[in-house]
């Protein structure tokens, strides 16, 4: 029976703490015979990876939803061996949609699979070397890292870094109830962390990182207040969006490439609710350096200062972002080093500037290796392409990453095998994978309807129509640069729009918000200067703008640009002020 604290709690605390540690209702509705999952079943379903959706163009009044699932992997750094790329690929035929989607956090997503097939194919995930633990949820998310697999400066130790920190941040008991519902309790598929890793995660039992729970000694038995993200780059890459996360690490490496400690960045985040202006995306900030063998405990502190210090009553201003915005860096620097590190944060080294790396084309991975990037429209692999790779993995047995950037790497190509795959890709259409237009190669949507509960209106569909329209206002412009563009269905940020220089935010039927003045290399915040655009109107509306950028010259990007003339002159130009169009 439920104490009155735990009555007290609000209804997704509760929801957590009465589901056993993420086993009920799930397991109970797993075995029913209804197309789809209670609302207290399908949250819980979410650690699991996978959300509840229906196909929005397919609702008909009257009738029942075409209920389905889309299913998250766990992949750290992007990384899918070739067993799991052919098992994925078979299972999207034959139980979802006949499509895989590159998300912007290096992870397949699959949709289409009906609930009575969702065990087999979780099961089939696992049995492959795969997980999809902890895809979603109040809890740590999939670590990033940069996806090219170099075995030189830095990236085979942020590799490893990613790799164990995704093990580190793995809830203990909810992995058990993860086999048990997925593969009847097959303990081989139980997580095998490194030794470094198994000591750091005996700390869990001390101190304030402690929970109290014995049984989710990190996290708890009602887990994080939201969704936690860390990733992981070496300095100069920032093909991670790295102010974009919960936590950011840079690696630093000696002569031998072993790692000598990180920069660690705090409170990004993208998610806000349109007129809700307590909720905000924020990058992150500075919080310190820390040597290796300290970094495990100092991101098991961080953790467990957000599992208590996070709000829990509001959702929406439960991420650490809003923490480290309403309390400062000072005083979480002091919190953390007064309960939950006892380690020495000293202070941060120098970086050099930070570059959007995409790796498209091809790049030597070491001696007698290549890899190959090739970009991908808003991720999705499908048709003939997606046939035409399955092919070429299963023949030559290749390793693939997953990029940020909606992209897919081919990894571990040898030499002789080179000529033979670039003529198999040729035949794909990727002639010459470097050479993506300009706006398309670093251009990133969330997939939005129909089948995204949360969108508002259309983001990857549309995507490649609007890219068309806007080369075609550069061209008519004699605009020779390009610009970063992102686009959302939803203010919820899932393709972290807010650091675009032009960012599309769905805010009504074929309406967006207008961000402008991020940055290509991802380090400052575009702003909203356009609440409720109609999309017909873009060309109209951006001209003036544009013609302001191209009178200025120079190789200042359009994000620069924006920030140099500022919020009101910015806004006379949108507004079509001819006044406004003196270069600054």
């Amino acid at each position: 029976m439920a104490t009155p604290s735990e009555r007290a709690l609000p209804k997704a605390e509760q929801r957590k703490l009465d589901s056993g540690h993420l086993r009920e209702p799930l397991g109970t509705e797993l075995a029913n015979d209804l197309a789809y999952f209670s609302e207290d079943a399908l949250q819980i379903l979410k650690f699991h990876g996978s959300y509840q959706q229906d196909d929005r163009d397919k609702r008909e009044k009257g009738k029942d939803k075409t209920w389905q699932m889309m299913l998250r992997l766990r992949s750290p750094g992007g990384r899918i061996p070739a067993r799991l790329f052919l098992a994925l690929d078979d299972l999207s035929e034959r139980l979802g949609d006949g499509t895989l989607r590159v998300t912007t956090r290096q992870a397949f997503q699959m949709h289409g699979i009906p609930k009575a097939d969702l065990k087999e194919v979780i099961g089939t995930i696992v049995k492959s070397l795969g997980s999809t633990l902890a895809a979603c949820g109040d809890i740590n998310r999939n670590v990033m890292a940069p996806p090219a697999p170099f075995e030189k400066n830095g990236y085979p130790a942020a590799r490893r870094l990613a790799d164990d920190i995704a093990d580190l941040l793995s809830p203990e008991a909810a992995e058990g109830s993860y086999l048990d519902l997925w593969v009847d309790g097959d303990l081989s598929y139980r997580i095998k962390p490194t030794r470094p890793v198994r000591h750091a995660r005996s700390r869990q039992l001390e101190g304030g990182v402690f929970s109290g729970s014995e049984q989710e000694p990190l996290y708890g038995d009602t887990y994080l207040p939201r969704k936690f993200k860390v990733a992981v780059t070496v300095p100069g890459d920032n093909s991670v969006d790295l102010l974009t996360q919960d936590i950011g690490l840079v690696a630093f490496t000696d002569v031998k490439g072993e790692l000598r400690g990180c920069n660690v960045y705090v409170g990004g985040g993208m998610g806000r609710t349109h007129k809700k202006e307590d909720t905000f995306a924020r990058i992150a900030e500075p919080l310190g350096y820390v040597e290796a063998d300290e970094i495990f405990d100092l991101l098991q502190a961080i953790l467990a200062l957000q599992r208590d210090h996070g709000d829990r009553k509001l959702r929406r201003h439960a991420r650490m972002k809003y923490l480290l915005h309403d309390r400062g860096i000072q005083w979480f620097r002091r919190e953390l080093k007064a309960t939950y590190f006892h380690g020495q944060l000293k202070g941060m080294r120098n970086e050099p500037k930070p570059k959007l790396l995409d790796y498209l084309g091809w790049h030597r991975q070491r001696a007698g290796r290549w890899f190959v990037g090739l970009p991908l429209m808003c991720g999705r692999l499908k048709g003939d392409v997606k046939a035409g790779l399955r092919r070429i993995v299963e023949t030559y047995q290749l390793e693939i990453r997953l990029t940020a950037n909606q992209d897919l790497l081919l990894c571990n190509i040898g030499t002789p095998q080179r000529a033979s795959i670039r003529d198999e890709l040729i035949a794909l259409g990727f002639e010459v994978p470097e050479a993506a237009a300009p706006l398309a190669r670093h251009a990133i949507a969330c997939p939005a309807l129909p089948t995204c509960g949360l969108a508002i209106t259309e983001s990857e569909r549309i995507l490649p129509s609007v890219l068309e329209r806007l080369d075609a206002l550069l061209q008519r412009l004699e605009i020779e640069k390009s610009l970063l563009v992102r686009m959302t269905g939803c203010p919820n940020g899932c393709a972290r729009p807010y650091m675009a220089e032009l960012g599309l935010v769905g805010s009504g039927v074929n309406q967006y918000q207008l961000w402008l003045g991020g940055t290509p290399n991802l380090q400052r915040l575009a702003r909203p200067f356009i609440q409720r655009m109609p999309l017909d109107d873009l060309e109209q509306i951006l001209e003036p703008l544009l013609l302001s950028w191209k009178q200025a010259g120079g190789r200042r990007s359009l994000g620069d640009h924006v920030h140099k003339l500022g919020d009101d002159a910015v806004a006379a130009l949108l507004l079509g002020d001819p006044a406004s169009t003196a270069p600054a």
